[in-house]
């Protein structure tokens, strides 16, 4: 069994892998497509990181 702040810390990075991986994918996208589908992806990747924010500033973790 595992104490709630290694678990806090294995969710807090996978979070934020996905907001990471989210902004590799808008960047790449915005080189080979048109600014038009560029804007909602950058919205779905600022949504995920500021899940990821959240989650960490509402358990007090450290950047």
């Amino acid at each position: 069994m595992e104490s709630l702040v290694s678990r806090d810390k294995a969710q807090a990075k996978k979070k934020g892998l996905f907001a990471a991986a989210a902004w590799g994918g808008t960047v790449a996208l915005g080189a080979v497509a048109s600014p038009f589908l560029w804007v909602p992806a950058a919205a779905g990747a600022g949504y995920l990181t500021y899940r990821w924010f959240m989650f960490r500033a509402k358990r007090g973790m450290r950047f």
